[in-house]
């Protein structure tokens, strides 16, 4: 049995337990730094990109190309300090995220999930969390925005098979927010056009810590 879970995480495919959920708290170090050092590190695309505002494409292709792609979505986040990263972000107009991030509880989690569907939460799940949010897209802005504490993200894993991941705290915030991505909407979307106001001003204001793309 460990040698099969051994082998399904040298193959990117984490296994699951009792509930069908994706067990993505084991071996995150090893697993995060194979992804890493296999990438190169892309810049960051940011508020005002086009590739940011539009729906992306669905992952068809669980190719050699997708798993080159992951690789350096997993560099960037790690030069760029984040807990996620899109593929928008990095340019890349495809429904596909990696996370490495931790919960409340400080447990790590690291992940792929390609063509996110952010299920809907019964109403005994709705606690609202209204923390601190930030993007790596919206570089040296933060704001308060209320997100559930609690989420569960369906999807495929970067083989393709189907997948279920859920989280609670900064986690399911994160798991929210990379879906958002996906779908053509920042963090920033979900504020007052005030608070999108000042958002917008703490980032002219700011100098951001990695590389970005320029908007023309």
């Amino acid at each position: 049995m460990a040698q099969d879970t051994e082998q399904s995480y040298a193959d990117g495919v984490l296994p699951v337990d009792d509930e069908g959920f994706v067990i993505d708290t084991e071996d995150c170090e090893a697993r995060e730094t194979a992804y890493r050092e296999r990438g190169t590190s892309r810049p960051i695309t940011v508020v005002g990109n086009p590739v940011l505002h539009k729906e992306c494409k669905d992952v068809t292709a669980f190719d050699d190309e997708l798993a080159k792609l992951i690789d350096d979505m997993f560099a960037s986040q790690r030069v760029a300090q984040g807990v996620g990263v899109a593929a928008n972000q990095v340019g890349v107009d495809l429904k596909v995220f990696v996370y490495d991030c931790m919960d409340d509880e400080g447990v790590r989690h690291v992940g792929v999930v390609c063509n996110p569907v952010l299920q809907d939460l019964p109403a005994d799940r709705r606690s609202l969390d209204d923390s601190g949010e930030g993007c790596l897209s919206v570089p040296t802005a933060y704001a308060p925005l209320a997100r559930p504490d609690y989420a569960v993200v369906t999807g495929q894993d970067e083989k393709g098979n189907p997948i279920k991941v859920r989280g609670t705290g900064y986690f399911a915030r994160c798991l929210q927010h990379e879906t958002d991505h996906l779908y053509g909407y920042l963090y920033i979307d979900r504020l007052s056009k005030r608070e999108r106001k000042d958002a917008l001003r703490q980032m002219a204001e700011g100098t951001p810590r990695y590389p970005v793309v320029p908007n023309d």
